[in-house]
């Protein structure tokens, strides 16, 4: 089964129609194209590799564009360069390509490098900080009682 439906879950949520559509383009996307070949790794608790095999690609045929939420890579191959020759077997994929991943919020491109035939993309996920988990202390009931009265004297000689 490669086909989900949704709608169910479409009819009974608010606010999840982004998820719902990523995961359906992405099901549809993974059935259409699977050139270059790539891997998604986690290299830490913020950090992830992107890795495509683009043998053949030289680091100007290649462009990486980050937007809000999505990276793309584009590679264009030159047509003529292949112009002239004779194979007797063509195994080797040499077209161009464009490969999208969609990026969770806070994420941002580190870096990106090309090296024996793959191109490794660095990414790392920066929460800012008024977003991060923040430990709250706790004080003392006296403490609070006594902060509270302190307010009530402030106020009542302001009145």
């Amino acid at each position: 089964m490669n086909r989900f439906d949704f709608t169910p879950y479409r009819r009974s949520t608010v606010g999840f129609d982004r998820l719902f559509d990523l995961l359906e383009n992405n099901a549809r996307a993974q059935q259409s194209e699977n050139y270059p070949p790539f891997n998604i790794e986690r290299s830490g608790e913020d950090h992830y590799r992107i890795t495509l095999a683009v043998a053949g690609f030289k680091d100007e045929e290649i462009e990486i564009t980050a937007q809000q939420n999505l990276l793309l890579v584009t590679g264009n191959k030159n047509a003529d360069e292949n112009e002239g020759k004779q194979f007797l077997h063509m195994g080797i994929a040499n077209r161009s390509f464009e490969r999208r991943f969609e990026l969770a919020d806070f994420v941002r491109v580190d870096n990106a490098a090309l090296a024996d035939g793959l191109l490794a993309i660095d990414l790392v996920r920066e929460i800012p900080e008024a977003m991060r988990p923040q430990k709250i202390t706790i004080n003392q009931a006296d403490n609070v009682t006594k902060i509270a009265h302190k307010q009530k004297k402030k106020e009542d000689k302001a009145a």
